[in-house]
């Protein structure tokens, strides 16, 4: 538990320089970046979290939805089909009546009596039967009012049986002050003529279908005409005839749901069909939220799932993000603390360079004036009047003395500056490429100069002088950035060969060499930049450097498309101490 805990210790909070000057800077701001680390890390785990969540709770209510919806619509399916069988019934009982009696029978009052027994004793809920004439004159009736000889012939029932043969009425009171409904049909007699069977319904059988159905505590369902008016009571109380405030839906002759938003009662879910032949809506309404309770445990527990995920992700954010900042830290004390170490070797180093540098530089005149003395010496010995003046003489010596204590003074500058032990360890490539890209990479970045580094996998470890490989790499990279404009391309790849070394390639898209210089960029001093300060010694030193480690170097260059300098090393530095040690070319 204790080492767990340490990934959440922030040491950099804490911890502070270990000198000063900008050598002893740190490398990052860490508070910030461990604020960055966990922002950008918790965002991009957070992120999708959040929408596998929103994407599973939009699909998990949806769903919930379409199951409300089909439940509602199938309900009022079935109850659209029991009225619409309802009624048929009784219409086909008409049908039947007609083709089963003549005309003569229907209108004797005892076979009609008979007639409207049987329907009771079937269907139950019919209070008369009654035959109309073609005038409109109702001539025969059976039933519990005066209704014989009554006249419908200005009635709009009357004129929608003759036209379609067949009439569904609305509820009404009518003058029984009871509501029921209307069946009439048409029948046409031998004589082309027609009477009209009419019976009245009773809507008690109706309600009775209506209450049975089982739509939740706030749920209600409607029968009503194309007015709105309800035509038998509702679940709630509703009256029959009252109006609902439910505006009425559009005609579809399948059944329809949609969303019902009421101010007071809240959100429901509607389902309503138009009854076939019929001035009837079926209507049934369902409190949405009481359909959508196990949606909100669900809901609930998503929520719970999504919180318990994320408190997961931060505490293994803030674990991972302060862990890894701890030993950016930690890299960087330890990057202080040896860049304290080898700073009065670096002083050294410079020194050492710049003491090659001036003795390679006045070794040339010094040479030139070696040589113009000796010739001038040389030119006294024939003629005797030079050659006997021991002044003129004296001062040709003088200066063959002077060149011969500068040359003194530049071998010791040259003896100084070289490191002729080859101090060989265990290397890994790769990094000490990294190593010396890290160095570069400000003016990499500055100059908005690409690098790719490619080193395969399959190169092991192999003894070599790191500090040489090093300054290797750095000439090279050096090299080519000098080579290359802003936004250039630097490529370092490394491969294993078949014969047990390892083959280098860095490669750039810069000026190119051209081909009459290919030759001579390994002589020191040579220099295609002498303009812009260079002083031809880079490439002189790293063919040394490369040959004192018993590798050998190439160098390939097309001028405006780049240069390539391919490096083979050895992966066993086995005697390569007493190997004597190759010269310099030139």
């Amino acid at each position: 538990m204790k080492e767990l805990l340490k990934n959440f210790y922030p040491k950099f909070l804490w911890g502070g320089s270990s000198g000063k000057g900008p050598l002893y800077q740190h490398m990052f701001n860490y508070s910030r970046l461990w604020r960055s680390a966990v922002m950008l890390t918790a965002l991009s785990a957070i992120l999708p979290l959040l929408a596998i969540t929103w994407f599973d709770y939009n699909v998990t209510r949806k769903a919930v939805e379409s199951d409300t919806m089909s439940r509602t619509s199938r309900t009022v399916s079935n109850t659209k089909r029991t009225i619409s069988g309802f009624l048929l019934e009784r219409k086909s009982a008409l049908d039947f009546i007609v083709h089963d009696n003549t005309f003569e029978e229907l209108i004797d009052p005892a076979r009609l009596e008979k007639i409207l027994e049987n329907l009771q004793k079937s269907f139950g809920g019919i209070s008369d039967i009654g035959v109309i004439d073609a005038t409109g004159r109702q001539i025969a009736y059976v039933g519990p009012y005066s209704l014989t000889d009554k006249n419908y012939s200005g009635q709009e029932w009357f004129r929608q049986v003759v036209d379609r043969g067949i009439y569904i009425s609305e509820v009404f009171l009518g003058f029984r002050n009871v509501p029921h409904l209307v069946i009439a049909i048409s029948h046409e007699l031998p004589n082309g003529s027609f009477y009209i069977l009419r019976t009245a319904i009773d809507t008690d059988q109706l309600n009775d279908q209506m209450t049975t159905l089982e739509l939740g505590a706030q749920g209600n369902a409607f029968i009503i005409n194309t007015q709105g008016e309800l035509q038998i009571p509702a679940r709630h109380h509703e009256k029959t005839f009252e109006k609902i405030a439910i505006p009425i839906p559009p005609f579809s002759p399948s059944t329809e749901t949609l969303d019902y938003h009421d101010p007071y009662e809240g959100d429901f879910i509607i389902g309503y069909a138009y009854v076939p032949d019929t001035p009837f809506i079926l209507m049934i309404a369902k409190n949405k939220n009481e359909l959508m309770k196990s949606w909100h445990k669900t809901r609930v527990e998503i929520l719970i799932f999504l919180s318990v995920g994320i408190l997961i992700v931060m505490v293994g954010v803030i674990g991972f993000a302060t862990f890894f900042v701890n030993n950016i830290y930690i890299a960087d004390q330890r990057r202080i603390k040896t860049l304290h170490q080898v700073e009065y070797s670096n002083k050294l180093a410079s020194i050492g360079r710049l003491a090659a540098g001036v003795a390679h530089e006045i070794n040339n005149p010094l040479a030139i004036i070696n040589e113009k003395s000796g010739l001038i010496k040389d030119i006294f010995q024939f003629s005797d009047k030079y050659a006997k003046d021991e002044k003129l003489t004296g001062l040709v010596d003088a200066i063959h003395n002077s060149v011969a204590r500068c040359g003194a003074i530049t071998k010791q500058l040259l003896s100084f500056a070289r490191h002729m032990d080859v101090s060989f360890q265990p290397v890994k490539l790769e990094t000490i490429i990294r190593d010396v890209i890290g160095f570069l990479g400000k003016e990499a970045e500055y100059r908005n100069i690409h690098i790719t580094i490619d080193v395969a996998k399959n190169i092991p470890d192999f003894e070599s002088d790191r500090g040489k490989l090093q300054q290797v790499f750095l000439n090279l990279f050096n090299n080519s950035f000098a080579a290359m404009t802003e936004g250039g391309n630097l490529n370092v790849a490394a491969s294993l060969m078949k014969d047990d070394r390892v083959r280098l390639t860095v490669a750039d898209n810069g000026c190119g060499i051209p081909e009459k210089d290919l030759k001579k960029i390994f002589e020191p001093f040579f220099s295609t930049r002498t303009r812009t300060g260079g002083t031809g010694l880079g490439l002189s030193i790293t063919y040394s450097l490369i040959q004192e480690i018993g590798g050998a170097i190439e160098v390939s260059s097309t001028p405006g498309v780049g240069t390539r300098f391919v490096i083979t090393l050895p992966l066993h530095a086995k005697n390569i101490k007493e190997k004597p040690h190759a010269h310099t070319p030139g």
